[in-house]
């Protein structure tokens, strides 16, 4: 199942509906899906968490198990990638985790969007300068990060495969983050930089999903 980004939804610009299409057509089934308060889901966008994220993941993970989908996998870019990895920890039902530049040092990201160190009561809204333009969030948006270690998350994903997908080029999450990821999980892992590719993998969608496919096709064809 694929996990939109912070600030994106289930269709990825049309081109999450394509990478669906493209692994149908490889044999794999892919589910694409809102976080609440995000495309076509219930709630308020400035009402989202990392915490909320993670519920809806793990709803959606229930769901796939329940309706016997297995292997389940899951793919996330950015703050998808972050709740993919949250998510997995905690879940051994999930076989593998790839994302697409996810961050690892959530509370200095985020800071830096805000201006600053977030502080005052968690109800207040806080601005945050994001290359989308403007947008409002909770300030428990903030204190929530501070509950996670996505390294620590990234090394409780073995014995499962961990693949790490970053441009060179990544203008809002630094590409040192991957390595970061990547340096903390254990074997089977896999750190692919794409050069000179940026946040949102605009030229280079074939390198990106040639890789993600082949990592499928090493540990999950003969499963799925």
């Amino acid at each position: 199942m694929v996990c939109h980004g912070f600030t994106g939804s289930k269709e990825g610009g049309g081109r999450a509906l394509e990478m669906g299409e493209a692994l149908a057509a490889r044999g794999y089934c892919c589910l694409l899906f809102d976080f609440a308060g995000c495309g076509e889901s219930e709630g308020r966008w400035e009402e989202i968490s990392l915490s909320g994220h993670v519920r809806d993941l793990a709803a959606v993970v229930q769901w796939c198990r329940e309706s016997g989908f297995n292997p389940i996998i899951l793919n996330g870019r950015s703050f998808g990638g972050t709740t993919a990895l949250c998510c997995a920890s905690s879940d051994r039902t999930v076989a593998g985790v790839c994302t697409w530049a996810a961050p690892a040092r959530l509370a200095e990201l985020f800071s830096k969007f805000a201006g600053g160190k977030v502080k005052g009561p968690a109800g207040e809204l806080v601005r945050l300068a994001v290359p989308e333009g403007t947008l409002y969030l909770r300030k428990s948006f903030f204190y929530d990060l501070e509950k996670y270690d996505l390294r620590s998350c990234a090394a409780r994903i073995a014995p499962r495969p961990l693949l790490v997908l970053h441009g060179t080029a990544d203008e809002v999450v630094p590409p040192g983050e991957a390595r970061l990821l990547a340096g903390a999980a254990a074997e089977p892992k896999e750190l692919i930089m794409v050069e000179e590719a940026d946040h949102q993998f605009s030229a280079h969608q074939e390198v990106v999903w040639r890789s993600f496919f082949n990592w499928l096709d090493r540990y999950f064809a003969f499963r799925h």
